[in-house]
């Protein structure tokens, strides 16, 4: 099966990276993949950025959650706070994963920013990771007022496995009676335990994060019933028979990754069940292509168009300000 081509820019780059592109993740890749990114963790000076924001970790209760909480300085109260979860397969991250980007966007917007570390796989399969996460984001809910969030003003988001739990706490708070989300910032997101879709096969070697990394991924979460019939869509959220009723929604996803034809079917799921979702895919992109290749014109162009979105989320028209005076 031919697959699609990378865009020019992202693949000269990509070849230029040669050996700092880990190959397809198995299982005995896990222990030094962990260790690496406990090496390569931002310092609280590095996320303070200059004084723009506070930065402290704390821990859920009665949970197995550990948060980081960035806080905008100064006298203004925040305008909303997000949610971030972080990527890794379901078996690699911390939660200070994907600051680069989650800081510009609390820069920018005046967010805060509470960020979870989960229990990975497959120490933890599922559903410790997800339940990790919920706890999380009640304990965001119950210290709102500590943090001046106003109620209601919640974006989850994540990127890779990530952007899956986002997806799926999207879900779980649906069906659990709350809290009320904003919205859902879905980067690139792993949503099918599956792995059969025409892209998944396509990328089969090629992309970074491809068939064989995702099998690892999603083995170590579900073990034996990955791809068997009662998986929960808390755990895989293409699963789902039922995608109503959900917060408005970002996802982006490249034309040449594996995740491709998964996240253009959950975007066009929630239209089919009324939803609002806004979905971007990305010419000759292969998977978490912006981390990779950070000063690229494509990726640039995909971090302003989540801006963007972000900035229509958060900042009402002028006139419906008005309107509400």
């Amino acid at each position: 099966m031919r697959p699609p081509p990378f865009d020019r820019e992202l693949a000269d780059n990509l070849r230029r990276l040669g050996d700092q592109v880990p190959p397809p993740l198995r299982f005995e890749h896990i222990a030094e993949r962990r260790e690496r990114g406990r090496r390569e963790r931002l310092t609280d000076q590095e996320l303070r950025r200059g004084g723009a924001f506070t930065v402290e970790e704390r821990d859920v209760p009665g949970a197995h959650a550990r948060l980081l909480v960035c806080r905008p300085t100064g006298p203004r109260p925040p305008v909303a706070a997000l949610y971030w979860v972080h990527g890794g397969g379901m078996v690699l991250g911390h939660n200070r994963e994907g600051a680069d980007e989650f800081l510009d966007w609390a820069e920018r917007f005046r967010l805060v920013v509470v960020s979870v570390e989960y229990r990975l796989a497959p120490e933890t399969p599922h559903p410790g990771p997800v339940e990790d996460c919920w706890a999380g984001l009640q304990w965001l809910v119950e210290h709102g007022a500590e943090l001046g969030v106003p109620p209601a003003r919640i974006v989850v988001a994540g990127v890779s496995a990530g952007g899956g739990i986002a997806a799926a706490l999207a879900l779980m708070a649906r069906d659990r009676g709350g809290p009320t989300m904003l919205g859902q910032l879905l980067i690139c997101p792993m949503l099918d335990d599956r792995n059969d879709t025409v892209s998944a096969i396509q990328m089969q070697g090629r992309d970074v994060w491809d068939r064989t990394a995702n099998d690892t991924g999603w083995t170590a979460l579900l073990g034996a019933a990955r791809g068997t019939r009662g998986v929960s869509p808390y755990a895989a959220p293409a699963r789902a028979t039922d995608l109503s009723d959900l917060p408005s929604t970002y996802l982006d996803v490249g034309s040449a990754e594996t995740f491709r034809d998964e996240v253009v079917d959950y975007a066009v799921r929630l239209w089919r069940a009324g939803g609002h979702a806004e979905l971007h895919v990305w010419p000759g992109a292969f998977h978490t292509f912006d981390g990779w290749v950070p000063a690229a014109r494509l990726s640039r162009e995909a971090r302003a168009a989540r801006m963007r979105w972000l900035e229509r989320l958060l900042t009402p028209p002028a006139d419906s300000a008005a309107d509400s005076h």
